[in-house]
């Protein structure tokens, strides 16, 4: 095999039967499922870029329209026209550079030569997530931009970055998670090859690259399926965003694989690590085998076949520890789960906070941190833990002090740091990194950026209107005429959402900065070594005081980490005797003699391991 050959043997691209197929021998199969339409046409750009000529489409069995087009080619430009006058975009492109509305791009997926094939992946375990909007993490708002700052990340110990979603979506900036084209990455970011430039680069500094997908609805402005595919959405169930979407209805079988497709796309052609499913409580499926589950299933086939390891991870308000408790890469399940329990039980516990999802967390949100870090859910199922209820592994949760939802869902986007004092941040951002489950660390966290992370959408008209009017009613408590809340609609809310580098570059940025690293090295020495060993069920939490505990992690042959924290203001007086082991990380601890505390300082910290008995 020569060196061509063998780089194109290498390049990755996935087979599915939505949107167009580039043929090596020559032009481009393009396929629609469109079961409501009378007549389907495919609209292709002349060879000057001007008049769109259009050419039937032959209908197929099932709901399905087809073109061969002999002279197309990667680079054709292309829409697809309903029953003689509606143009729609490719559900299904693989690029879109003029946004939903405009023409989608035929694209040749294994053009782009990857300089790391070999990379298979890290085992869970050894995975720390940094969260990051390509739109807001720099300056340039761009995949090239971003990619830039990986090596910065890297070199702090983190070893998986995760994206807000990517999907085009209407208006040059947003969240993303009103996507309506899934398999076309937004085209204000760059180009699909510069995404994945973006993945190999990361690669390259052992950084694994995961993706946010939203499969419970599709964006409010540029989908066009219910002109001509109905059964995409649910006749029966709603969703927070509108109709449902369709998974266990009549047509339900090919709405399944559109979205299976796109997990195995994202995963095998953009070489991806892993998937973070957004709001899975949102999507209802009564069929035989649910749709979480058929994922699962094939995207770990998929795993196994090009021995790799790939994660899927969920956001699921219901909190459901049956996709969690099967051995981490089983067919079926989960490897983990966002954990908002620790996230609310932690914020209330430094904020005394208590609006809306805070106030169930608010009568004792130190008992509640505690459960959660010793038997994972404070709330699983939805209601108050009981004895008899099963206990989530604790590798199978993902924690955080903040996110795009905890920090963007405010009325002002305020990071935890501009909440509490920074001595009680930088102990929250501790205890996320210095636990047995996967930590997560929302972008700026790291040096303490004091940007706000704020609710931004570029739509227009009708749509912008409701939006706003909408944000104000959520929001009217905690606005006024001095303080009015940002409009989200407007480029200024989005421009001040931008993480401003110059202050990582401050003394108080490095220092803060410093300390990431530090505990995460730490992590590597004492807590990735034994994650396999760790107990399910044995560990343990002892309340100290009113703002203190004392957390044991147990792990196999004997060994033990032990967390002492105090979480108030105040010095906590005369605690028990420190567990005996060696002291492997402290911060603002109060000094004292050997085997004996005098006092455990404000919102300080001490981590201690005990090893197995000689």
């Amino acid at each position: 095999m020569n060196a061509n050959e063998n780089l194109h043997a290498l390049a990755h691209a996935h087979t599915m039967p939505f949107g167009a197929r580039w043929r090596e021998g020559g032009g481009v199969d393009f396929s629609l499922w469109a079961p409501a339409a009378e007549s389907v046409a495919l609209m292709r750009q002349d060879g000057n870029g001007t008049e769109l000529h259009p050419t039937p489409a032959h209908p197929a069995q099932g709901g399905w329209w087809h073109v061969h087009a002999a002279d197309a080619t990667p680079s054709t430009r292309y829409q697809w026209q309903i029953n003689g006058d509606l143009k729609v975009p490719d559900p299904a492109a693989r690029q879109a550079p003029d946004g939903p509305h405009g023409l989608c791009v035929v694209t040749d997926p294994g053009a782009y030569a990857w300089h790391k094939p070999g990379w298979r992946g890290r085992p869970w375990h050894e995975l720390v997530f940094y969260e990051l909007h390509v739109g807001t993490f720099t300056a340039e708002g761009t995949y090239a931009a971003a990619e830039a700052e990986l090596p910065r990340l890297a070199a702090l110990g983190f070893t998986a970055i995760e994206l807000m979603p990517l999907a085009t979506f209407a208006g040059d900036w947003g969240w993303g998670y009103d996507g309506v084209l899934p398999f076309a990455p937004h085209p204000a970011y760059g180009t699909p090859d510069e995404l994945k430039h973006l993945v190999d680069a990361a690669h390259a500094l052992g950084l694994c690259v995961f993706l946010d997908v939203v499969y419970n609805h599709f964006g409010p402005d540029g989908n066009y399926l219910h002109a001509y595919a109905p059964a995409f959405f649910s006749p029966v169930n709603e969703s927070p965003w509108g109709a449902a979407i369709n998974f266990d209805n009549d047509g339900s079988e090919m709405v399944r694989a559109f979205f299976v497709h796109n997990a195995l796309y994202w995963i095998e052609e953009f070489h991806m690590d892993g998937l973070r499913l957004d709001a899975v409580h949102a999507i209802v499926d009564e069929s035989q085998q649910h749709i979480l589950k058929d994922l699962s299933t094939q995207v770990r086939a998929l795993a196994d076949a090009t021995g790799r390891h790939v994660h899927l991870v969920l956001e699921n308000e219901k909190n459901q520890p049956q996709w969690l408790t099967a051995p981490q890469g089983t067919p079926g399940s989960y490897d983990a789960q966002w954990n908002d329990d620790f996230h609310h039980a932690l914020h209330v516990a430094l904020t005394r906070e208590s609006q809306t999802y805070y106030a169930k967390f608010a009568p004792d949100p130190i008992a509640l941190l505690a459960r959660v870090m010793t038997q994972g859910f404070a709330f699983p199922n939805g209601h108050p833990a009981t004895p008899a209820d099963a206990q989530v592994p604790l590798a199978a949760l993902v924690n955080f002090l903040g996110n795009h939802d905890q920090v963007g869902n405010r009325a002002f986007g305020e990071r935890l740091s501009a909440l509490v004092p920074e001595p009680a941040a930088e102990l929250a951002l501790l205890l996320v990194l210095l636990a047995p489950s996967a930590p997560m660390v929302f972008m700026g966290d790291e040096f303490g950026a004091t940007t706000p992370f704020l609710y931004f959408a570029n739509w227009e008209g009708e749509l912008r209107d409701a939006v706003r009017a909408g944000r104000q009613r959520e929001f009217s408590h905690a606005t006024s005429d001095d303080h009015p809340l940002p409009d989200p609609c407007a480029a200024e809310t989005r421009s001040a959402s931008r993480l401003d580098w110059v202050q990582c570059e401050l003394p108080a940025g490095r220092e803060r900065s410093a300390l990431v690293q530090r505990a995460l090295e730490i992590r590597r020495q004492y807590f990735e070594p034994h994650a396999l060993q760790l107990l399910a069920g044995a560990h343990t939490a002892e309340r100290i005081g009113q703002r203190g505990l004392r957390i044991g992690w147990r792990y196999g042959g004997g060994r033990q980490i032990w967390l002492e924290t105090n979480l108030g203001p105040d010095t906590l007086q005369g605690p028990p005797a420190a567990p005996t082991g060696r002291v492997i990380f402290q911060h603002r601890w109060a000094p004292g003699l050997p085997g004996q505390q005098q006092g455990w300082a404000p919102w300080s910290a001490q981590w201690t391991f005990t090893d197995a008995p000689a």
